[in-house]
């Protein structure tokens, strides 16, 4: 087709028309691939964002929407439309910049009114630390938040930000998140703000106990803020740096792995600790400088000897944290914009909390297994035990049967095992109904010893004690108010409300538009009733918050600099941007910590052993 101007009426007209094709028709095949024929429709669109938010990698998510479809010929898409729809709707999300993205994903979780956030700025007004909690890590830790771990060795992003989560552990022996940041650098202002904005958070509440790696930054703001709280060392870390600065000792003799694990994990007694960690020293010719001085100054919290003196939980390292970090590392990448960081985030605690669920059903549909089915206090402790705890109390009830009662004297009992030798001393109060054995596994674990049982039993207690239950891990650990500390209720999550309403609505709408779309007369009806339907809900939502229901403006504490001044998220929206840090690397592959790179280095050794076993 010829087209030319005809200036005298100033149009367009057609001087040329030819009706053929003059040139060669896509294939049958390719048709879907034509620009004009491909469109993403709204729905699709929906589906794309809420696979993208579930984890579904572009690829997997285009293969899995086309099978839906009835195959890649009738999507309506391609692969790179898709990737090309999600880089749009990311762009959008930072339409106001980074500060204005944080601040409209804050916003809209202070939907409910205990999320905390806190920002830490610079004096030019440029954002360095991040804390937020939501409702229910602040509920979980009025539960569970006796023990926590922290640990920051793992970097998110591309400014090398670290991530430090607190983790804790449920009455199902899970991990369960407290809360977590996104800080600048690792120095002592920046941990001391954390702590201090996690612990208001909390309504104040200091753990009893919080595991760490080896920070020296990290341990001087954790004795300025919690001075009580004991502050333990994660024994895992330890060994991998032990493993780093005195690997010549660990190839020079096999014997210095088996006494250096010792003085970790054997020796109870200080004098022994000492005794055995000195002929340590000699025995492998230790030099002076060597790093084992320096982590022998901080023994007390590392060494057996002086960690079981506080209640731990059991636990001797971040290997929680580590646990949650690997289930994020599958989904985040270096360059990845804080929306995008945020969504995956949540997206990781909401798994755990499902666990939490499916162990909580389990446990409530699911009997636990009786070796002795007719022992009263085994039949009352798998009724207030959770499953995980229930099997720990009960190996400690079977051990009890293989021990026996050296000594009697007045009120101290020496007990034995027959396969172990070593004598553990146990002081009865039978007026009181009190146990305490040296081993101090009620004291850690909040679990009684096979030792204690056994003395219980001598004095003729058949049922175990009230004092003797600790509720954290029972399975009515979570019963009782949600009252925080200072006084003020505790929302939890309500969006539980939303998810409730769309599962009841989702599967009603989707039945009956597979029925209305088996008519034109049908599809034409429920086109006409969706449009109205659509103007009616924004309608009536827009009233909503024009009422006021849902106010957006949400009281926070910024730290800016030394002081702390309180504004509203419309303030804080104010701030400049987000500090970054000069990053001379342009590879896109996340930063690893050296713990991460040796990992990495012994499992590809451990490969290459096994092929060569293959060869």
């Amino acid at each position: 087709m010829v087209i030319s101007l005809d200036r005298k009426i100033g149009k367009y007209k057609v001087v040329d028309f030819e009706a053929q094709h003059n040139h060669l028709l896509v294939p049958p095949e390719y048709v879907h691939m034509i620009r004009s024929h491909r469109h993403i429709s709204e729905a699709q669109a929906s589906q794309i964002v809420l696979g993208d938010e579930s984890g579904l990698r572009p690829r997997e998510l285009h293969q899995y929407i086309s099978k839906q479809a009835g195959g890649v010929e009738t999507v309506g898409f391609t692969s790179q439309d898709l990737k090309n729809l999600l880089k749009t709707k990311r762009k959008q999300s930072l339409k106001y910049g980074e500060v204005g993205a944080l601040m409209t994903y804050f916003k809209q979780e202070s939907e409910n009114p205990s999320f905390f956030y806190d920002f830490q700025m610079d004096v030019d007004e440029l954002i360095t630390n991040i804390f937020w909690a939501d409702a229910q890590m602040i509920n979980d830790y009025g539960y569970f938040g006796d023990i926590i771990t922290f640990d920051t060795t793992y970097k998110t992003n591309k400014d090398y930000r670290p991530l430090g989560v607190f983790v804790g552990l449920n009455n199902h022996r899970q991990t369960v998140i407290f809360g977590a940041t996104l800080l600048y650098d690792e120095t002592i202002p920046s941990f001391q703000w954390l702590f201090e904005t996690f612990l208001k958070a909390m309504g104040g509440e200091k753990p009893k106990t919080i595991l760490t790696d080896q920070d020296a930054a990290m341990a001087k703001a954790i004795s300025l803020v919690m001075p009580k709280t004991f502050h333990g060392l994660c024994t895992w870390h330890i060994r991998q740096n032990a493993l780093r600065h005195v690997n010549h000792l660990y190839q020079k003799s096999s014997r210095f792995r088996l006494d250096f694990e010792a003085c970790i994990d054997l020796h109870e007694e200080e004098s022994e600790f000492l005794k055995e960690w000195n002929s340590l020293l000699v025995d492998h010719n230790v030099l002076k400088d060597s790093w084992l001085h320096s982590i022998f100054k901080l023994k007390e919290k590392w060494a057996l000897a002086y960690v079981r003196k506080t209640f731990t939980a059991g636990m001797r390292s971040t290997q929680l944290s580590e646990s949650f970090n690997a289930d994020l590392k599958n989904h985040l990448k270096s360059d990845i914009n804080l929306v995008q960081f945020f969504t995956h985030f949540k997206r990781a605690v909401n798994a755990k909390r499902n666990n939490e669920s499916e162990a909580e059903y389990d446990s409530r549909h699911k009997l636990p297994k009786l070796k002795m089915k007719k022992a009263r206090m085994l039949l009352q402790a798998a009724s207030v035990y959770t499953p995980k705890n229930f099997e720990e109390f009960q190996e400690e009830y079977e051990e009890y049967q293989d021990t026996c009662i050296k000594e009697v004297k007045e009120g101290l009992y020496v007990v034995t095992n027959y396969d172990n030798v070593k004598e553990r001393m146990v002081i009865g109060n039978p007026m009181e109904q009190k146990v305490s054995c040296d081993c101090r596994k009620f004291e850690t674990h909040g679990i009684l010893c096979n030792h204690a049982l056994k003395v219980l039993d001598v004095m003729n207690i058949k049922l175990i004690l009230e004092h003797y239950i600790l509720k954290r891990w029972t399975r009515d650990a979570r019963l009782g108010s949600n009252q925080g500390w200072s006084g003020r209720h505790v929302e939890l999550d309500q969006k539980a409300h939303f998810m409730k309403r769309y599962n009841e609505l989702c599967p009603q709408l989707l039945k009956l538009t597979n029925r209305a779309s088996e008519s034109h007369e049908t599809y034409t009806f429920l086109s006409k009733v969706y449009e109205e339907s659509s103007k009616i809900v924004n309608d009536m939502l827009s009233k909503k918050y024009l009422d006021g229901e849902s106010s957006g403006m949400v009281h926070v504490s910024i730290s800016i600099a030394n002081d702390e001044v309180d504004n509203n998220i419309d303030t804080v929206g104010k701030a400049k941007g987000i500090k970054t840090k000069d990053c001379p690397r342009k590879s896109k592959k996340r930063y690893m910590s050296w713990l991460e790179k040796e990992r990495k280095k012994t499992k590809m050794r451990s490969e290459k052993k096994k092929n060569l076993k293959k060869v």
